[in-house]
């Protein structure tokens, strides 16, 4: 028998080796695969780059980093994120504070494990050529308002400065109010406002009533779970609010990139897609969610904010009592 080279067995052996390390790396990368953890989130509204830090860490694979297979359902008029969290549907919700705490109140056990935007970017602009130039100035006058949980801003500035107006439901569009249809129009830092300058009016123009600026600051887009969510599986609320800050923060470093990622989203959802707009809205997200680019408190529930929106929804008889603050927020470190 012809007796096979030393080099060549040697030379097989290597082969078999490397194939063998080969196929483990594959096997537990498989294993690895198998042990996401799934869950869903159900942002505010349809893709645009006020979520752009969630979309971001989907498509960068952040959320998998953290073993998390995460979906985003795609929010809006008919798909309600706070009867998606309430009935199950959704893992994860954002949510105004005005909503949870509404929610709450109506027997929903949520918990804030996250506050994204820390400031309200909620407005309401008016033309300096209708005469209005105080919150006084409105009374009577025609003031488009969206409907649901969305008023509850607008009418808690009404009150604060004891004014009536005329309501007029709003649609998602400010058409009516560049049509001249009415006199002021709600709007948010973010988004309507800025497609008012971009139609061409020139903001000189316009008298912006900030409600932050008239002691109405009531934190905007935060992330709830269900108390059960994350009594049941705390690492994975832990994670995925981890997962969704550093999606933010990878969004803000790479803005060019996070608006690639949030177009090819809103094509793929059939939205119209404006990039000027959206990093327009990036911008701002910025503004809102990390003021001046000052870290301090990013992803926290302040107890004076919270406190705050409370007692003003308290005043509107909105809710008929303040739940305690450390019941109402989830601290992602918390064990």
């Amino acid at each position: 028998m012809r007796e096979i080279p030393a080099a060549r067995i040697f030379g097989v052996a290597r082969l078999l080796t490397a194939a063998l390390i080969v196929a483990l790396a594959a096997a537990q990368a498989f294993a690895a695969e198998r042990t996401l953890k799934k869950a869903t989130l159900i942002p505010l509204w349809s893709p645009q780059a006020q979520f752009a830090g969630y979309y971001t860490a989907l498509d960068k694979g952040i959320y998998r980093k953290h073993d998390i297979d995460l979906t985003i359902i795609s929010g809006g008029p008919n798909y309600s994120s706070a009867t998606y969290l309430a009935k199950g549907k959704a893992d994860f919700a954002l949510l105004w504070l005005t909503t949870a705490l509404k929610e709450q109140a109506a027997g929903v056990k949520l918990v804030n494990i996250a506050q994204i935007v820390q400031k309200t970017s909620i407005m309401l602009i008016a033309r300096k050529s209708s005469g209005i130039r105080t919150p006084a100035d409105m009374n009577g006058k025609k003031v488009g308002l969206w409907g649901g949980d969305f008023a509850i801003p607008p009418h808690a500035f009404f009150k604060k400065f004891h004014i009536r107006v005329h309501e007029v439901p709003q649609s998602y569009t400010v058409n009516l109010f560049l049509r001249g249809g009415i006199d002021v129009t709600s709007a948010m830092w973010y988004n309507e406002y800025h497609t008012i300058i971009d139609s061409g009016v020139d903001p000189d123009a316009l008298k912006v009533f900030f409600l932050k600026d008239e002691g109405l600051n009531l934190p905007e887009d935060g992330l709830y779970a269900l108390e059960k969510t994350v009594n049941n599986d705390p690492d994975l609320a832990r994670e995925f609010v981890a997962a969704s800050l550093e999606g933010w923060q990878y969004a803000f470093a790479h803005p060019d990139e996070a608006l690639d990622i949030i177009m090819k989203y809103m094509r793929a959802a059939k939205i119209p897609a404006n990039r000027m707009h959206q990093k327009w809205m990036l911008a701002r997200m910025r503004d809102l969610i990390m003021p001046q680019g000052n870290t301090a408190g990013y992803g926290r529930l302040a107890r004076s904010d919270y406190e705050t929106t409370a007692r003003i929804l308290l005043d509107n008889a909105v809710i008929r009592k303040i739940p305690p603050f450390d019941s109402f927020v989830w601290r992602p470190d918390a064990r």
